[in-house]
């Protein structure tokens, strides 16, 4: 079945619904879903260029979860749209089906495709590292951005401070710890390692991923 998403029970369920919440107070455009092996791969965006003279990396977050039904798809949706749809799980028990939406959106962002393999760990840096950085980063924006400003002007700023390189780490935007932080992946005090493959970079604390292709590149 391809219409249709099916978790294994309502704690899975729930997660999800958490991850599409906080996905959607950075972006409510969209969430790429992508279905095959008994994984469900759930894509949301963070930073990404908006046309060809922005030069912001784009930044991805990622959850997986199982995907029981056997269901082979790649959608892109949006996510408010998976979130209607999950609340009518709300108390339901056992396997939950979640129907798709019978239309996809379109979003510059999706059509970029992260490596799956070839990932070579290039070091590590400290949840607590990256929750500092994200505050930091986050405070500069909401001071820099003013009161009322437009779309174009906010989306500036948030791509001049998210896209400087991390302190220790020269080839990782900063940005990386923004997405941790707001997607909800840094719990607690953990060593989050970072991987590469080609442009990518990867950044894998316990609870998701953030992959990041930098125009600085490696």
């Amino acid at each position: 079945m391809n219409d249709a998403i099916t978790l294994q029970d309502a704690h899975a369920a729930a997660d999800l619904r958490v991850y599409l919440a906080r996905a959607r107070l950075v972006d409510d455009t969209a969430v790429r879903l992508i279905a095959g092996g008994g994984v469900l791969a759930v894509y949301s965006a963070v930073l990404h260029p908006r046309g060809l003279l922005d030069t912001s990396p784009t930044i991805l977050g990622l959850r997986t979860f199982a995907e029981v039904s056997g269901a082979v798809f790649d959608r892109v949706v949006a996510p408010a749209a998976i979130a209607d749809r999950l609340a009518h799980t709300e108390g339901a028990s056992g396997e939950i089906v979640i129907p798709l939406p019978p239309a996809d959106v379109r979003t510059s962002w999706s059509g970029i495709a992260p490596p799956r393999g070839g990932w070579e760990r290039i070091g590590g840096i400290s949840s607590v590292g990256l929750e500092l950085a994200a505050r930091d980063g986050a405070g500069e924006v909401a001071r820099t951005v003013p009161d009322n400003a437009g779309d174009a002007i906010v989306q500036r700023v948030r791509a001049e401070v998210w896209s400087r390189p991390l302190a220790g780490h020269p080839d990782v935007p900063s940005g990386i710890a923004f997405a941790a932080g707001s997607l909800g992946f840094l719990v607690g005090e953990e060593e989050v390692p970072l991987y590469a493959s080609g442009p990518w970079i990867r950044a894998s604390p316990l609870r998701g991923h953030v992959l990041v292709r930098s125009s600085r590149g490696l």
